[in-house]
């Protein structure tokens, strides 16, 4: 997706004359405060057994916030409070500090501001859509303009009644329309109601009155586009299709990817060997799977499968599989990266260009410096936290057609932003 990019002397929404950039830069300089982001995270969603860290669009849930309140470069320290090891675990390997939280979320603000933190930002984990832009224009009321607390904004167009009670003959009423002159959409401008994503407020606020809104406030009004929020089941599939086209990727571009490396064992395969009567040995491999090698080398992406040649039985089975798919097979080591690399240069690429599938501990290392990588469902966590992209599907169950159409996905992206960029750049 285009970052968003503000001229020098554009209107917010509030209407408020904003800052040059190079005045934007001046001021967050001269400002010294100390700024944290929290996010609030508790293990114990009665909605979504441990929502925070349920997969969404391929990485876990509270991952989304955490990696814009990073990237967005504004904070001096990001903590994740939570009560629960599991959702520890993954906020640290998201780069947040933890603090095991208390049961109040006031009385914790209020320790929290104890650490010599001047600005607090309350994020909320089940926000996914949110970008870093939201972060930094939200708190330039804050550091440019004097405000004391920030919060977003959704703006709505829906009309509300008086709920009545289910016992008795009361009448409902209109609360915001006059059924006598009902407006046209276009001819009103909604209401403004709070969407949950984030309340900047500052130590002093919280030290006064305990409150998250107060003194000097205003709101920051988000795009009804990156307005999504999850509370029940039923929200999961429509969060993760508005993720996926409005959600925050990272810093850099959507990768392009022009080769593909893809475990045999564990990934195309459920790990599994069938011994048949004939003592020749037997794998499985699924459909779903190998048309989604298909779709990306018709894509013009060069895809190698790697396995551990140890034994000519296996070999030979490995040629039946090269030869079904039209695939390579590359035997590699217990440092996969070293038998890889050569290939990768050969062709003038980095790894940015490649794209990585596993399924182990040997696989991390490739995770972790791949431009686009993927484990499945059951790999061990130690893999998962390497990876960029948790498949839903398990290994040698769709896991491979599920990451061929993640790392297509990310091409349309690509393709999207740089004609976005042409227009942005004509239109300057």
């Amino acid at each position: 997706m285009a970052s968003r990019k503000r001229p020098a002397g554009e209107f917010s929404r509030n209407g408020e004359k904003q800052p040059s950039v190079s005045e934007n830069k001046r001021l967050r300089a001269a400002d010294k405060r100390h700024k944290a982001a929290l996010i609030l995270a508790r293990g114990g969603s009665k909605g979504i057994p441990l929502k925070n860290i349920k997969t969404l669009a391929g990485i876990p849930l509270i991952g989304w916030v955490l990696r814009a309140a990073v990237d967005s470069e504004l904070f001096d320290s990001v903590w994740v409070s939570t009560d629960h090891d599991e959702i520890e675990k993954v906020a640290r390997s998201w780069g947040a500090k933890i603090h095991r939280r208390s049961a109040e979320l006031l009385f914790f603000l209020s320790h929290f501001v104890c650490l010599e933190v001047d600005i607090v930002c309350n994020i909320q984990a089940t926000s996914p859509c949110l970008h870093p832009f939201h972060l930094k224009e939200a708190m330039e009321y804050i550091s440019d303009h004097g405000y004391d607390s920030v919060f977003s904004v959704v703006r709505r167009h829906h009309f509300r009644w008086q709920e009545k009670g289910k016992k008795t003959d009361e009448l409902t009423r209109p609360l915001n329309l006059d059924p006598y002159n009902r407006p046209r959409r276009q001819d009103w401008d909604g209401e403004l109601c709070e969407n949950g994503s984030f309340y900047f407020t500052t130590a002093e606020l919280i030290n006064k009155g305990r409150l998250l809104q107060g003194g000097k406030v205003t709101y920051y009004e988000m795009g009804a586009e990156y307005s999504v929020d999850i509370d029940v089941d039923i929200d999961w599939p429509v969060a993760e299709q508005r993720v996926l086209r409005y959600g925050y990727f990272g810093r850099d571009s959507p990768e392009v990817v022009k080769l593909m490396f893809c475990n045999i064992s564990g990934c195309l395969t459920e790990g599994r060997i069938f011994l048949s009567a004939s003592s020749g040995d037997m794998i499985s491999i699924n459909t779903r799977d190998t048309a989604g090698i298909r779709m990306l080398k018709k894509d013009g992406v060069e895809v190698f499968l790697l396995s551990s040649c140890l034994n000519p039985v296996a070999q030979t089975l490995l040629e039946n599989v090269s030869k079904h798919l039209e695939c390579e097979v590359l035997c590699v080591g217990e440092k996969p990266a070293k038998d890889i690399e050569p290939l990768i240069k050969e062709r003038t690429l980095s790894w940015k260009d490649v794209a990585y599938m596993g399924n182990d501990e040997v696989d991390v290392d490739c995770l972790n410096m791949a431009g686009l990588s993927a484990v499945p469902s059951d790999a061990p966590v130690v893999a998962i936290n390497g990876a960029k992209y948790i498949c839903k599907s398990r290994g040698g169950k769709g896991a491979v057609r599920e990451f061929a159409e993640h790392i297509r996905l990310q091409k349309r992206k690509a393709k999207s932003q740089l004609e976005q960029d042409r227009i942005d750049l004509a239109s300057s």
